[in-house]
């Protein structure tokens, strides 16, 4: 009996470890493979039936004598799972799938052909597929993958780099976390065609302290690479050098901006460098350097496999490809869900994620993370695409989705954005280290009853979004007014309630 056993951080922080050493002590070939996802049913444990995988979960330790008998109730074939079978998977085609450190398998299910392909192609028609693409950086900016990478080709130095942002920072957002520990050779692919494409001959990859998981399965799927020749001093034998490593950072959630993880990963404090002059040009020690974030680079790979015309075609607008979703919250179905850009609001909080849990109505979506704009029931229409979401003025950032049913304070949540960022602030720019904590403050005072301060803080939050350096003190801004615009109920105040 073959069984596939998640070992996802999430899975192991279900008991999937414990599963997995009860199933150790029979006679079945044990699999470990990463996440499908489907979150809610964690640990997902997949019996081969005729060369079809079958689902159950979630699985306990108890489970195991009817799941070998085959008495145990499951949902059946795991591809024909609705929130499974519904998904364009791109990215994450191989997540859940296979053993994240077996090469072989890698290469038995797509990979390497976009390296090998890259390979057969000089730097500029490797730069020209990516843009091509139409992929945007799905780190938050949206900044397009293409024009960053034609800089740092056109750009003149002895040495490049290619810098992967796996600083996953945004609360409720694991999709970097995901592919690292359960595809992670496709994130190294895609840092190797980056690196035949601009001419960059290194790689780092900085991760957060706070993801032990991923950072094991990286050094080690970075030592299995190395061994095998998709490392080191010629690309699968065929191509120039291009080698890398894995850094570990302390958890600085400012060190998810570009110019503040560069500085860490020098050994510097993590603070935000003045732009001009951009890391593309002076990055990492002064050289020209790609930063891209996880989700990007991991997509690579599957463009250069089947074409940036086929990637392309999928999507809303200049909102190119898949972006997955992580939707978490008071959701009946949260994991990760990967869309092609388009699909409405609504579809996804009703339809994919089920509603609430608790049962109650929803009343707001937070899009992009702990930065990003609420969205109330009547904006649902809004397809999910960058321009569609900033004309109705929110972003949409790593892609994170965290729904709140009607119980929800949302003065409490406008003040938790300000005292998210006091406590996250570099402190470089007086707009973000002064102005959330005094925008903390002026939200106390509307809660007391103050409603001349409605106006205080809508003033703050301008310039915060106009003065501050970087994302964080520019991006707070989102959160906080959209809830007081949204939900001015919340923000009437102990005093004006009272009366």
């Amino acid at each position: 009996m073959k069984i596939y056993l998640s070992q996802d951080a999430v899975a192991r922080a279900l008991g999937a470890d414990a599963v997995a050493a009860e199933l150790a002590r029979h006679d079945v070939e044990l699999i470990r493979v990463g996440s499908r996802g489907m979150t809610w049913l964690e640990p997902l444990a997949e019996v081969e039936i005729d060369g079809v995988r079958h689902a159950f979960g979630p699985v306990t330790v108890s489970d195991v004598p009817a799941l070998l008998a085959g008495t145990l109730d499951g949902h059946g074939p795991t591809e024909e799972i609705p929130f499974f079978a519904n998904q364009p998977r791109l990215t994450f085609q191989r997540c859940g799938v296979i053993d994240p450190l077996d090469l072989d398998a890698y290469r038995a299910h797509g990979g390497l052909k976009g390296l090998e392909r890259a390979l057969d192609m000089d730097g500029l028609g490797v730069v020209e597929e990516a843009k091509a693409s139409g992929l945007r950086g799905r780190g938050g900016a949206g900044f397009p993958t293409g024009i960053k990478w034609e800089t740092v080709a056109k750009a003149e130095a002895d040495q490049k780099y290619i810098v992967c942002n796996a600083d996953e920072g945004d609360s409720g957002t694991f999709a970097d976390r995901m592919i690292m520990e359960g595809d992670p050779f496709s994130l190294i692919e895609g840092m190797a065609i980056a690196g035949v494409g601009v001419g960059a001959t290194k790689g780092y990859v900085y991760l957060r302290s706070e993801y032990p998981d991923a950072i094991r399965v990286m050094k080690a799927a970075v030592e299995v690479a190395r061994a095998n020749g998709l490392l080191g001093a010629s690309l699968l034998g065929k191509g120039p050098a291009f080698d890398m490593e894995i850094r570990v950072g302390a958890g600085a959630y400012v060190c998810g901006e570009e110019t503040s993880l560069l500085n860490s990963l020098e050994g510097k404090r993590g603070v935000v460098r003045a732009k001009p002059p951009l890391p593309a040009l002076e990055g990492f020690l002064g050289k020209p350097t790609v930063v891209n974030n996880v989700i990007s680079l991991a997509t690579i790979p599957v463009i250069f496999e089947k074409g940036a015309a086929h990637y392309a075609n999928f999507g809303l607008g200049r909102s190119k490809g898949t972006i997955p979703l992580q939707i978490a919250g008071n959701v009946k179905y949260g994991g990760l869900y990967e869309i092609a850009f388009g699909l409405p609001l609504g579809e996804i909080v009703n339809d994919i994620a089920g509603g609430t849990r608790s049962g109650r109505p929803v009343k707001a979506v937070q899009v992009g993370g702990p930065l990003g704009a609420y969205f109330a029931p009547h904006q649902f229409d809004t397809p999910f695409g960058y321009e569609e979401f900033d004309g109705a003025g929110g972003l949409i950032g790593h892609a994170g989705l965290t729904v709140f049913d009607d119980t929800a304070d949302m003065l409490g949540m406008a003040r938790f954005a300000m005292e998210f960022c006091a406590v996250e602030s570099c402190g470089k720019c007086t707009p973000c280290r002064i102005g959330a904590v005094r925008g903390g403050e002026t939200i106390d005072r509307i809660a007391a009853g103050d409603m001349a301060a409605k106006e205080l803080l809508t003033d703050l939050c301008e310039t915060m979004t106009d003065g501050s350096l970087c994302a964080l003190g520019g991006f707070t801004p989102y959160p906080v007014m959209s809830a007081m615009t949204l939900f001015p109920e919340d923000f009437a105040g102990a005093r004006e309630a009272a009366e």
